[in-house]
């Protein structure tokens, strides 16, 4: 009788092409120049840097610009060769790049905050520039003229940005965890909601707009994804690292969605395949499955003579239970969890091959 070949996991792992150095300080964002061998930089060392790819092989520095603060962020548009950075002290300050890159030529300033520049958009098709700071200030401009279209007052510092050009609704996230979506109007902005879903800040945003889908990474370690123009209000959790989401992209061509957490790991999520929706945490004074008090139900630990134990939350069914009723673990890639989490013991019981990815 012939032996079984088992098929071996495919395990892909991304390859290093290139490493840039040179900046003195912390690199706070880069941008891939699209078809050009090419990568722009800012750096906390107060520095804008081009770096084109040599004959050699090598990157080099095709431009290199001191700027008057630390430089926080920045928004390239490929079209325009426009560049957008936003500096320490509050300002946006705005060039174009020759054709070549080996030049970069001022074209206006905007005192956009008080404070450090958190986020910066440039859209084209409306001609603004969106921003917000740590002044908790989300503002947008004309970049036609330089003037000031209007401003909102976010509830903590906003730490994700982002933009449909279609409905002109903005999507700011802000490190006490909030998500504010606004309608902007030519000079003037309408709150249309406010919604929270992790227990952390929110660290980043990428926004689908094709299947109307916003991500939100957080400190939190999570990454929700938020039906938004389904008006569902689905929310699937993703659990991928161990420390906090530090950046997010998404590929529309082939709905791979793209985080980065301060574990050092880098996780490619497939969003073309159909997902369960987390369920939402329920409330109770006493576990759901065997009835014991919680340690704040002293009614019951006192009628019972029962001592209160300690609530956790089962991740398939969102039941309260105690540490007995939830001592099981379990992988569940269809809702997200690609890791090992709590689970009640019925819900473990239940649990599929197909649930565990196997």
């Amino acid at each position: 009788m012939a032996a079984e070949i088992q098929p071996q996991p495919l395990i892909r792992k991304p390859i290093l092409l290139q490493r840039v150095e040179g900046s003195q300080e912390v690199v706070n964002m880069a941008v891939i120049v699209p078809k050009e061998e090419g990568v722009i930089s800012v750096s906390e060392d107060r520095t804008v840097r081009v770096w084109l790819k040599r004959d050699s092989g090598q990157y080099w520095p095709s431009i290199y610009h001191a700027m008057p603060s630390p430089c926080s962020c920045m928004s390239f548009n490929p079209e325009t060769r426009r560049l957008s950075i936003g500096l320490d002290n509050g300002t946006i300050s705005e060039f174009i790049l020759s054709e070549d890159y080996n030049k970069m030529t001022p074209v206006k300033n905007y005192q956009a905050h008080q404070s450090r520049v958190t986020m910066v958009l440039f859209v084209l098709e409306l001609e603004w520039v969106l921003s917000t700071g740590q002044d908790k200030q989300f503002a947008w401009h004309c970049s036609e003229s330089g003037q000031r279209l209007g401003g909102y007052r976010t509830s903590a510092v906003a730490s994700g940005l982002q933009f449909d050009v279609e409905t002109r609704r903005v999507f700011i996230g802000d490190h006490s965890g909030q998500v504010t979506i606004l309608k902007l109007e030519q000079e003037n902005c309408t709150l249309l909601t406010s919604f929270r879903g992790h227990t952390g800040g929110v660290t980043a945003l990428c926004w689908d707009p094709v299947q109307r889908v916003l991500f939100s990474g957080s400190s939190d370690h999570s990454v929700i994804m938020w039906d938004i123009g389904g008006r569902k209000g689905t929310a699937i959790e993703l659990q991928g690292h161990n420390d906090k989401v530090q950046a997010l992209s998404y590929a529309q061509h082939t709905r791979q969605l793209i985080s980065c957490g301060g574990d050092g790991g880098i996780v490619v999520w497939n969003m073309d395949v159909e997902r369960q929706e987390t369920p939402e945490w329920l409330d109770s004074d006493s576990c759901q499955k065997c009835d014991q008090p919680f340690f704040w139900n002293f009614k019951q630990m006192w009628d019972s003579k029962k001592i209160g134990l300690r609530q956790h939350h089962c991740r398939k069914c969102g039941k309260a239970v105690c540490g007995k009723c939830s001592s099981k673990r379990s992988s569940i890639p269809l809702m997200g969890f690609e890791f090992e989490v709590r689970v009640c013991d019925s819900c473990h019981e239940a649990i599929t091959d197909e649930d565990c990815g196997t």
